[in-house]
């Protein structure tokens, strides 16, 4: 009946609490999403990194709320107002550090979460919209990666960001239209950075929450994925918990609360580490040249994206221009993205964990890391090693050994993804065990 309480049992001993749960179904949430869900009692390190990437992106949240209070989104301003921060302000410096840190450490675990998901098949049916929520949260971390990345309104920031904004104007017909929406202006400078930081500190971040929360729906829906991509919602019934609970089910509160606890102590003391002793770590978190203010009439002798864009900005350069125009560079960039989105319809294999595949997908899926890898280390080096890109000549110049490489990773990245449709079906797999195991 309208307007009546609702007839939640009360659990709590709190009174306030138990206020609460008769007007608010706070009994039914921690059921739903923690003692009464059960996951597979078969978790493994790599489970880890999905919790830690929400402890990460809360963290972020938080000290980003902190650093707006003495942030001033100006391009006379923008790098006095971080210097104050880093100098003035009571801590600040540790909250610039744990925030700059952050960024690198999201992409850390949303990167090992995603090889995690990679290894066992956790794109798999029925979890195919799970994987496109997840993907979908990759492409607006990365967008909220790059307008932040703008911010400090240092030498790096500023021409990082007009070498990333300049790849859109080299699509034909509406490329520099494009770019220059994109800028606010015809070149990088006030404009651009009010917009950026709108994106960044308001519109993003609630789109990266709404996009969590679809994610987490969708996985408490069609259940975990374990180690062993059994479904354990299809074998038999009862546990110690519920005759109705899958049997090889343990639910999530207390056990993997508590397991994820312990890693996120772990994290949080390499994070600590990383924060207090070399926040810079070595250039890669925060680059040298983003200490000096911006100069427009100044270019830095090497301009490069942080860490975690270089595999696709490897990519990007690794294509040579076609009739004097980037394009196909961006092409490739923006397929070696979207690719994954795909990735449910591509894998035709009879199992979906890694540990009964044969050795064609294991062997594919090793040259996928190695190249990634590679393309990532190949992308934050100058652009002095990498030879010549004006024609398919330099192809054949042996000299030009950071550009074969990079070449030949690039095809082996998206042999993985265009070839996955042939080697799964074609891989020879054990037989998938009928319960999870423990390993």
């Amino acid at each position: 009946m309208a307007g009546t309480p609702s007839n939640h049992p009360s659990m709590f001993k709190n009174p306030v609490l138990n206020w609460v749960n008769d007007r608010f179904p706070l009994t039914a949430l921690i059921k739903t999403s923690a003692s009464e869900y059960y996951a597979p009692k078969n978790f493994n390190f790599w489970y880890y990194f999905g919790s830690l990437a929400l402890l990460v992106l809360v963290l972020q949240i938080v000290t980003g709320i902190f650093l707006t209070m003495n942030y001033k989104p100006d391009a006379a301003y923008a790098f006095g107002s971080v210097e104050y921060i880093m100098r003035d302000v009571d801590y600040g410096w540790l909250v610039r550090y744990m925030h700059s840190t952050g960024a690198s450490a999201f992409f850390v675990v949303v990167y090992l979460h995603m090889c995690r998901g990679l290894m066992y098949g956790s794109y798999r049916k029925p979890r195919e919209l799970t994987w496109i929520f997840g993907m979908l949260i990759y492409l607006a971390l990365m967008a909220e990666a790059f307008f932040g990345y703008l911010l400090p309104w240092g030498q790096m920031s500023f021409w990082g960001a007009q070498v990333i904004v300049n790849i859109f104007s080299a699509i034909p017909f509406i490329g520099p239209d494009l770019a220059v929406w994109i800028r606010g202006d015809y070149a990088i400078g006030d404009a651009t950075l009010n917009r950026f930081f709108a994106f960044h500190v308001i519109a993003l971040p609630l789109v990266l929450l709404g996009l969590v929360v679809a994610h987490l729906i969708a996985l408490h829906e069609t259940g975990s994925n374990n180690p062993d991509g059994v479904e354990i919602n299809e074998g038999p019934k009862g546990n110690r918990w519920s005759k109705d609970a899958p049997a090889d089910g343990i639910p999530f509160h207390p056990y993997y609360t508590v397991k994820d606890i312990l890693g996120v102590v772990v994290f949080l003391m390499i994070f600590t580490a990383v924060v207090f002793f070399m926040p810079e770590m070595g250039g890669y978190f925060l680059e040298y040249n983003n200490f000096i203010p911006a100069d427009p009439l100044k270019t830095p002798p090497h301009i490069a994206p942080v860490w975690y864009f270089t595999p696709y900005y490897s990519i990007l350069r690794a294509v040579p221009p076609l009739f004097g125009s980037q394009f196909p560079g961006v092409i490739a960039m923006g397929l070696s993205v979207m690719i994954f989105f795909a990735l449910p319809w591509l894998d035709k294999g009879a199992v979906k964990s890694i540990r009964y595949r044969g050795t064609l997908y294991k062997s594919y899926f090793a040259m996928f890391l190695v190249c990634f890898v590679v393309l990532g280390y190949l992308g934050v080096n100058s652009t002095d090693v990498w030879g010549q890109f004006g024609d398919w000549s330099s192809f054949l110049d042996t000299k030009d050994r950071a550009t074969w490489v990079a070449r030949v990773c690039t095809v082996g990245y998206f042999a993985f993804f265009f070839l996955m449709p042939w080697y799964t079906k074609a891989d020879k797999t054990k037989p998938e065990p009928a319960r999870v195991t423990m390993h």
